[in-house]
C-alpha cells in the first residue's frame, strides 16, 4: 500500500494529465478551455503543468467545461487493468467480468450444433446482447430471420426478440457480451449464461 502522501501526489498528477488529455481530445487550445472554464490561460497552463495548486472550485468548473463530472475527473487509477477469465469447465465457458458495469458479462464459447429448428426452443427476455464470431461460421436466428455470421463479423440485437445461436458446417467460437438483463434472462431460462443446447465442451 502506498503512503498517503504518495497516493495524493499520484492522484494530483493524474488529474492534471487527465485535464490536458481531455482538452486535447476536444481539439481545444489552452485559451479555449480557459474561456469555457472562466479561468485565465496562464492559470490553466499552470494547473496542467503542476505549478498551481488544484482547487476544488476550479476542478468542478473544469469538469463541467470538459463535459465530465468531478467524480470522473478525480477517479483513481485501477490496479486490475488485466483480468483473467473465470473457467466454467462444466459448460465449457470462459467468462470475464466487465469492471465498468458489474452486471455485464463477456463470455467465450465453442459451439458445434446448429441452432434449434423448433421455435419453442428460442429464448426471449429483456436485455441486449452483442457477439462476435472468432472462428468458424455461426447462425443467429432472430424471430423468423436467419443470419449467417463469418469469422470477425458481429451482431447486436435486443433479446426480447426470440433468438437462438448455433454453428454451421463445423465448430465455431464466439465472444458474447450480455447486459445485466440479458444475462439474467439466460440464467433464469437455463440455469446458465447461454442456450444450453448450443454449448459443448
Amino acid at each position: 500500500m502506498l503512503p498517503m502522501t504518495q497516493e495524493i501526489g499520484e492522484l494530483d498528477s493524474l488529474v492534471r494529465k487527465r485535464i490536458r488529455a481531455l482538452r486535447v481530445a476536444q481539439g481545444w487550445s489552452l485559451e479555449e478551455l480557459a474561456t469555457r472554464a472562466n479561468l485565465s490561460q496562464s492559470s490553466l497552463s499552470r494547473i496542467e503543468n503542476g505549478r498551481r495548486r488544484l482547487a476544488l472550485d476550479q476542478l468542478v468548473t473544469l469538469a463541467r467545461a470538459l463535459d465530465t463530472t468531478l467524480d470522473q475527473l478525480v477517479e483513481t487509477a485501477t490496479d486490475d487493468v488485466v483480468t483473467s477469465p473465470m473457467i466454467d469447465s462444466i459448460h465449457g465457458l470462459m467468462r470475464w467480468p466487465v469492471k465498468g458495469d458489474p452486471g455485464m458479462s463477456v463470455i467465450r464459447q465453442r459451439m458445434t450444433e446448429p441452432p434449434p429448428d423448433n421455435p419453442s426452443r428460442m429464448r426471449a427476455h429483456p436485455g441486449r446482447e452483442w457477439l462476435v464470431v472468432l472462428s468458424g461460421t455461426a447462425i443467429l436466428m432472430l424471430g423468423h430471420r436467419r443470419f449467417r455470421l463469418e469469422a470477425n463479423q458481429a451482431a447486436e440485437f435486443p433479446t426480447m426478440m426470440p433468438h437462438a445461436i448455433g454453428a454451421e458446417g463445423g465448430p465455431c467460437e464466439i465472444l458474447g457480451i450480455f447486459d445485466r438483463d440479458a444475462r439474467r434472462g439466460h440464467q433464469r431460462a437455463n440455469g446458465d449464461d447461454y442456450d444450453t443446447p448450443s454449448i459443448s465442451e
